[in-house]
């Protein structure tokens, strides 16, 4: 019988002492005063590694115990400053090797080609993030893939360069800057088959042909500025009629489209209408078929006529860059993503004058924004405890799970992960059913939330047949052999290793403490540690205990939804 809930402990770290040096001693020569020894740094408290597993949930897609005790004893601002140091990990390198090893027919078990395409991009995600040292960079990466959002339809799908370079993207842009990201991401080849720029050719009356407005009026909508004008701290300005001011038109949209024109694809036979996709490399600009003429863009700009087609991209690039709805517009969706759904104006302020670059002088640096989201005063003092937090998504609950637990794959690959993810879950990355994300971070559910004005997205995927699919997911991670993800032979299963929660099993409270700390920061509710310390009692198998010990902590309300 498996039911939900969990507990919480005090860890003593240890370090080993460093001696005194001492000299060597004669007849005639003194011996030397022995040096004093440096003082030996403080074991962590409890409360330490409780503020170490709260960054962690948030910053990382998890990490072990271990982890948690090493930010705990370096100090959150020391690695996190570490992280921000280390190079991007890439996913497209992963596509490539698995790509070489294809055609040195490596994987005949396989019998269609055309399905190791398609799995490829989902096996270099998966082991990219869980086995990856640049742990920050992942996950925010991963929070910018639900803003600038692509999904696997076909001709992104079928070739494994498609999602995993436009995934290096995010993760360079990720401690970039975000005019570089928001370059980079437009000019990718998925994005533009998935909002239809690529190929798009400039106006023909004749042949009523105009410039496709999709994207054009998407990088405003989600990617930069929103549908309203907005004060600093994220707030809607309004009109003299106490309304909100749109932050652009059809006009604004029509004028940017022609922007967009002219970009089709590079590589070996590049031309532009070329159908087959090159993901190598940016698109590039094709003058005779770009939108000649000027070009009417927000706040006033005039891009003037003559320019080419790059140039034309560039000041547009810069219109919406330097739009004042940028920084509390993203800033708030980032931390919405890595730490509350509904963070104050103070904090959103905060954050956008960050953006701004009011402190560094440089707007957009993405480094100094993620600092401001992850160590502001809010994160771990909240204004309102009773509006803070968040619900963890699908994606970062069962990633969470694999890292905490050190699952690993026998065969070192993770052609198995995911797949049930879809149908159980309502996500997996990079699947999204629209350019909207899996949840609008509007989303209100009815009820209490939406009686206090509080949003909370990830519901708006959170239903009944979702939250059995999750915990049917947990339960073959835990039960089903340890093994994390559904699996077919003959690759092998991804599964967590819980031998040192077996060896802790004899001991329910020390259990569920370490659990605590790892799992819920210290905050489980002690009703419900002790219930489920009860539970635990009456399992005298000490693996199967520690199986129902994760498998309840990870139900537990104090699980599910980050504080």
């Amino acid at each position: 019988m498996r039911i939900r809930l969990v507990v919480g402990l005090s860890v003593v770290a240890f370090l080993s002492a460093c001696g005194g040096g001492g000299g060597g001693s004669s007849s005639v020569a003194p011996q030397p005063t022995p040096a004093t020894p440096p003082p030996l740094p403080a074991a962590p408290t409890r409360a330490d590694l409780a503020a170490a597993s709260q960054f962690a949930a948030r910053a990382t897609f998890g990490i072990p115990y271990e982890g948690i005790e090493s930010i705990a004893r370096q100090g959150i601002d020391v690695w996190l400053d570490k992280q921000l140091e280390l190079p991007y990990t890439s996913h497209a390198a992963v596509a490539e090797e698995l790509i070489r090893r294809r055609d040195a027919d490596e994987f005949k078990e396989f019998e269609n080609g055309v399905q190791f395409l398609i799995v490829f991009w989902r096996a270099s995600w998966w082991r990219t993030v869980m086995t990856a040292s640049d742990q920050v960079r992942q996950r925010t990466a991963f929070a910018l893939s639900e803003i600038f959002v692509i999904s696997d339809i076909d001709l992104i799908r079928d070739n494994p360069y498609g999602i995993t370079t436009y995934v290096d993207v995010l993760l360079d842009g990720a401690f970039g800057n975000y005019r570089d990201l928001l370059k980079n991401v437009s000019l990718h080849p998925a994005m533009g088959i998935y909002l239809s720029h690529v190929n798009n050719r400039k106006s023909n009356p004749e042949e009523n042909v105009f410039p496709d407005q999709n994207f054009a009026r998407e990088v405003m909508q989600l990617f930069t500025i929103g549908l309203y004008e907005l004060n600093i701290d994220g707030s809607l300005k309004l009109d003299s009629s106490g309304n909100p001011i749109p932050t652009y038109d059809n006009e604004d949209i029509y004028e940017m489209a022609k922007i967009w024109t002219g970009l089709s694809y590079g590589g070996g036979d590049a031309r532009f209408g070329k159908y087959w996709p090159y993901y190598r490399e940016p698109m590039q600009m094709y003058e005779e078929w770009h939108e000649p003429g000027e070009k009417r863009l927000l706040n006033g700009m005039v891009v003037p006529n003559g320019q080419t087609g790059m140039e034309d991209i560039e000041d547009a690039i810069d219109n919406l860059f330097h739009h004042p709805n940028v920084g509390p517009f993203i800033g708030k969706q980032l931390i919405q993503r890595l730490v509350t759904s509904n963070p104050s104006p103070a904090y959103i302020e905060r954050v956008a004058r960050t953006f701004n670059g009011d402190d560094t002088g440089v707007r957009g640096d993405m480094k100094a924004v993620l600092r401001a989201i992850l160590l502001d005063p809010e994160a771990t003092d909240p204004v309102n405890a009773n509006a803070f937090g968040k619900l963890r998504e699908p994606v970062v609950r069962l990633a969470s799970l694999a890292r905490q637990f050190k699952a690993k794959s026998e065969d070192g690959e993770y052609f198995n992960n995911g797949y049930r993810m879809q149908n159980m879950m309502a996500q997996h990355p990079f699947t999204s059913p629209s350019v909207f994300n899996f949840f609008s971070p509007f989303h209100s559910p009815a009820g209490t939330l939406a009686e206090h004005d509080l949003v909370a997205p990830e519901f708006q995927i959170t239903t009944a047949n979702t939250v059995i699919g999750v915990t049917n997911q947990i339960d073959l991670g835990i039960f089903d052999g340890n093994a994390l993800f559904s699996y077919w032979e003959p690759f092998k299963p991804t599964r967590i290793d819980i031998s040192e929660y077996v060896d802790m099993a004899s001991n329910p409270p020390a259990l569920m403490e370490r659990l605590d700390l790892l799992l819920t920061f210290g905050q489980m509710d002690l009703s419900v540690k002790q219930t489920i310390i009860q539970k635990l009692r009456q399992i005298q198998d000490m693996e199967d205990r520690a199986k129902h010990a994760i498998y309840l902590t990870l139900l537990s309300p104090d699980y599910a939804v980050e504080t």
